[in-house]
């Protein structure tokens, strides 16, 4: 018996065994779905760098204005200190009205322990005790020792003193105001002719209100002012009130 196959059973069998190719209406709808996954992506890419562009020109934008408001705000503090210091200059170097002066070669600067009779009130200067009196921003309310208070006014100290004319308001804004001044001083002086007065070395000036614009000119002009026979000099580790 013959076992060979038909041509037509092998061409049939050899058809069988290729493979099938995708149909054209296939091929195109893949392609297609290629292409918008890929135009999808360059998109969202597209997006995603614009967004970091606009980041970036908002944090450029933003230190751009700290800078400035940084640098205006240093110009404007610059400015507003150089004038304020402009102002005290002038009101340091301008003569304050009303003030009364003596030599201040004169006045005599010797240690003494004893009491010493002096030829105004306050005293402005001259002989004077070992201690002075604390003259840090020191606000007394009760009399301190002249000869002490004379001391402090030889380191540089002014010295503003009220008697029972001085308001009692009047008295509590000159004590705000010597309590944040270094060499200053403040204490009641019952014998003085005037309601408020402020001493310096060799120099005195009389008002009758703490608001009076003489004060602060007398303090600008004064505290540790050329006048000052030991400028520097201690106004902590003295005494206090007598």
């Amino acid at each position: 018996m013959s076992t060979s196959k038909s041509p037509r059973s092998t061409a049939k069998s050899s058809a069988s065994t290729r493979p099938s190719a995708k149909s054209p209406s296939k091929r195109g709808k893949s392609a297609a779905t290629a292409a918008e996954r890929k135009a999808r992506i360059q998109e969202l890419r597209r997006a995603e760098r614009a967004r970091e562009r606009r980041n970036r020109i908002l944090t450029v934008a933003a230190s751009v204005a700290v800078v400035v408001g940084l640098v205006g705000f240093g110009t404007y503090a610059l400015v507003s200190y150089d004038d304020k210091q402009e102002k005290q200059d002038a009101a340091a170097a301008a003569p304050v009205k009303g003030e009364k002066t003596w030599d201040a070669e004169k006045l005599g600067r010797n240690h003494v322990d004893k009491a010493v009779d002096y030829p105004m009130t306050p005293a402005v200067g001259g002989d004077h005790a070992q201690a002075w009196v604390n003259c840090q921003g020191n606000v007394y309310d009760k009399p301190v020792g002249k000869e002490n208070a004379v001391h402090s006014l030889e380191h540089g100290a002014v010295w503003i003193t009220y008697n029972d004319k001085a308001a009692a308001g009047d008295i509590k804004r000159l004590g705000d105001k010597v309590s944040g001044t270094p060499y200053t001083l403040m204490s009641p002086v019952a014998e003085q002719r005037g309601a408020i007065t402020l001493t310096a070395w060799g120099r005195q000036l009389s008002v009758t209100e703490a608001s009076d614009p003489r004060v602060d000119q007398f303090l600008d002009k004064y505290v540790q002012g050329p006048q000052t026979p030991e400028p520097g000099a201690a106004c902590t580790g003295g005494v206090g009130a007598a």
